[in-house]
């Protein structure tokens, strides 16, 4: 039997991948202050999810395809006058997961299946999915680097970010969809902001906060993951709670330690930007 061939080996694989792709774009997503938008998309992906295994295509694609139109409804309603883009987004999170349950309702056995969706089947992939994963990590990465410049100063000046908004926000959801197999559509979110959340605490340096969050990312995902194997905890569920548990000691460690932070300055903000 090949390395590969154990479900195990692959599970490690793809939490390393997935804890490293969910930290990067956490970083924008804190920095932006998108944490409950982000909320809002992994629900809303659960529908897309599910349609797309009722028919038989890759969730991959369904929930991309769903989340992409979310996503765009989104932005256009939170430009609309005298519409708060929050209430937007809490009308989608709730109309998206009512969705997703409905779908499942409506087929007799299918909700055996209910809990991959939700909170991830990590032990389960394949091949396929660490390509996936890979490649979005890849892909990712470069965008974020691309458009480091437009990303940063769009955090200062909403007038700026136009389009560069919607950009982000497709990528938040690439991601959430790219994390299902690991830890389902309703926990993406913790692997997303939690580890991004800490590092916040430890540096006002884009490229700092962003290597503390993939360290954090990683880390929880493997002990998340060792401990699922050793006391059959469902892994999913245990990811999360490892990397918020991790998050939360950072946290504690930061405020003890009285480390200076503050928000990005726009010389930071060059800085950054020349990196790309």
């Amino acid at each position: 039997m090949s390395w590969w061939d154990d479900a195990l080996h692959r599970a490690v694989v793809e939490i390393v991948l997935a804890g490293a792709l969910a930290a990067i774009i956490g970083v924008q997503v804190v920095v932006r202050k998108l944490s409950f938008f982000t909320m809002a998309l992994t629900h809303a992906t659960f529908p897309g999810v599910v349609a797309a295994s009722l028919i038989g295509v890759n969730i991959f694609v369904g929930g991309l395809v769903a989340g992409a139109v979310v996503a765009l409804a989104v932005a256009a309603l939170g430009r609309r006058p005298g519409q708060n883009s929050a209430a937007a987004t809490g009308v989608v999170l709730s109309a998206g997961f009512a969705l997703g349950a409905g779908l499942v309702a409506t087929q007799d056995g299918f909700s055996r299946d209910l809990s991959s969706f939700l909170v991830g089947s990590i032990l389960t992939v394949d091949t396929q999915d660490l390509i996936v994963t890979a490649v979005m990590l890849v892909v990712v990465s470069a965008l974020l680097l691309v458009c480091a410049r437009p990303f940063l100063y769009g955090g200062f000046d909403r007038s700026f970010s136009g389009r560069w908004d919607i950009v982000l926000m497709l990528a938040i959801e690439a991601v959430v969809v790219t994390v299902v197999p690991a830890v389902g559509t309703i926990l993406a979110v913790s692997l997303i902001v939690a580890p991004a959340a800490a590092a916040r605490l430890w540096s006002d340096r884009i490229p700092m906060i962003t290597g503390i969050a993939v360290g954090i990312g990683i880390t929880g995902g493997l002990g998340g993951l060792w401990i699922s194997y050793q006391w059959n905890v469902a892994a999913g569920a245990s990811i999360a709670l490892s990397v918020t548990i991790l998050a939360a000691v950072a946290a504690a460690l930061r405020r003890a330690i009285q480390v200076p932070t503050g928000p990005p300055s726009s010389r930071q903000v060059t800085t950054t930007a020349g990196l790309a």
